[in-house]
């Protein structure tokens, strides 16, 4: 019996312990916030593409062509 009260006791503590969680809960915010960067950075990615085509067309058939070198 005496060997099983220090396990209780850790097991107690261990259960009480949240810092673990803490450190959890930042890692998930710090996913939240790298997936939202992500999925900002691809759907405006693609609307500045889009918007230099258009431009980039517009100037086209207007005859003007952008200059080489």
């Amino acid at each position: 019996m005496n060997a099983i009260n220090p396990l209780i006791t850790r097991l107690k503590c261990f259960s009480k312990d949240e810092s673990g969680a803490t450190a959890i809960e930042y890692g998930l915010f710090a996913a939240l916030i790298g997936a939202v960067i992500v999925g900002t950075v691809v759907t405006l990615g693609g609307q500045t593409n889009a918007g230099f085509t258009t431009v980039s067309s517009e100037l086209t058939s207007a005859g003007i062509t952008a200059p080489t070198n």
